[in-house]
């Protein structure tokens, strides 16, 4: 009797560590990378402040863009393949790149005469 109670133990401790180093994987895929440039963009008044941003070439980054106005707007950039739509009063983050050296033009869909940007990358 006694021996299958140790295989059992040995199983599911086991087991156990199967899972934990599993669960250590996972989480470690999802977390955060903070060796990730940031880039700080704000809509105000459908305008993008800044409208240029000078980003790193051949560099992934995280662009965070604040929506100061009441109104949704959808961040929008066909050369960037990327489409967001931030509400009002609230806040996006995008990660972009890493981007050869140029210039990537963005624009507001719901204000494109007024909301319009370009990211460097140099």
């Amino acid at each position: 009797m006694r021996r299958k109670t140790y295989k059992k133990q040995k199983k599911s401790d086991a087991l156990a560590a199967g899972l934990w180093i599993l669960v250590s994987i996972l989480l470690g895929a999802c977390a955060p990378d903070t060796n990730k440039p940031t880039v700080k963009l704000e809509i105000h008044n459908h305008l993008f402040n800044p409208s240029e941003l000078v980003v790193p070439a051949d560099t992934e980054i995280k662009l965070v863009i604040y929506n100061r106005d009441a109104s949704p707007e959808e961040f929008e950039s066909y050369q960037l393949n990327r489409k967001k739509v931030i509400m009002g009063n609230s806040k996006a983050v995008l990660f972009i790149g890493p981007l050869p050296a140029g210039e990537y033009l963005f624009f507001g869909e719901f204000h494109p005469i007024t909301a319009q940007g370009k990211i460097i990358a140099q």
